[in-house]
């Protein structure tokens, strides 16, 4: 029984990766449609928190309604959730884009779980990796790397480029590093209402720098509010309430390993969509990532 539930939850982990990893191609259409990657992360989050409010005031019928954790501690890491898995870690990434290459980003974004780990064992003594873990996590990482680079084994560096990357690197490593102990408190739907509340009210700064919001006309456009109702319902309500889920169930260095994942969607997703071709590269890294997320989900006996 422990069994099958635990492929159910790697089953939605995988689910939620690889939707993710498509989301690059709405956002690039939204992007030429003139929107803001700033722009982009409000609006989805927008669409995600009013729709969780709404599904939370429903729910206050049968229980009592949350509007704050249980102490000032606990919400300040509210806070710092909404931060870390919203706008600095959006903000970041999509600004690393501008300024060096997808392969770059890619590269530095998804190693994520290794810092994770790192942090993780630093912090919780409960989280004591085996000799068996940590070596599917590296075997996870080359292959990530492997499918990434495509062999191009070639890095074009770019200091302000690579350091925006790996400050979202280490932006999504925290946010599993804080997500922990809160998916021990509280219910799943009240953290993931949080982060997108806490999201919103940190982007707020960034307009001050660069006012501006896109015009209402630009909105209604049929791809441009398809793209904007897939990222906000599908790629963050669904999606953060999801991986928060498996977070809770799975730990967040199984679940985070995940991350390996995302390039193997996005490759192909653009297969499938774009006609692009799959290499031999992809192959073994792919391969190396399965084996390595499969002896990372292993204990010592």
């Amino acid at each position: 029984m422990n069994r099958e539930s635990n492929l159910i939850y790697h089953f939605v982990a995988f689910v939620t990766v690889a939707i993710w990893g498509t989301t690059f191609v709405w956002t690039k259409l939204l992007i030429q449609n003139e929107l803001s990657p700033a722009q982009i992360f409000t609006i989805r989050f927008l669409i995600a928190y009013v729709m969780l409010l709404a599904f939370s005031l429903i729910r206050v019928r049968k229980h009592k309604y949350r509007w704050f954790a249980d102490n000032w501690k606990d919400e300040l890491t509210m806070v710092a959730l909404g931060v870390t898995g919203g706008s600095l870690y959006f903000l970041t990434e999509n600004a690393a884009m501008l300024y060096t290459t997808a392969t770059n980003t890619s590269l530095i974004v998804c190693s994520c779980p290794l810092f994770a780990m790192l942090l993780l064992a630093a912090v919780y003594k409960s989280e004591r990796f085996s000799k068996i873990q940590i070596t599917g996590s590296l075997l996870a990482f080359i292959g990530m790397a492997i499918v990434v680079l495509n062999g191009r084994f070639v890095l074009h560096l770019n200091p302000a480029g690579d350091s925006l990357a790996f400050a979202a690197c280490l932006c999504w490593a925290v946010y599993s590093l804080l997500m922990k102990p809160m998916t021990e408190r509280y219910p799943t739907l009240f953290t993931t209402r949080k982060v997108f509340f806490y999201g919103l009210i940190t982007i707020i700064p960034y307009y001050i720098i660069k006012p501006g919001f896109p015009p209402i006309d630009v909105l209604l456009q049929p791809q441009v509010l398809s793209n904007l109702l897939f990222l906000g319902c599908i790629a963050s309500m669904v999606c953060f309430l999801t991986w928060n889920w498996c977070m809770a169930k799975l730990g967040p260095m199984v679940a985070t390993n995940w991350v390996y994942f995302n390039p193997i969607a996005t490759i192909v997703f653009a297969w499938w969509i774009l006609g692009e071709q799959i290499t031999p590269y992809f192959i073994i890294g792919s391969a190396l990532i399965l084996l390595g997320m499969y002896l990372s989900d292993k204990k010592n006996k």
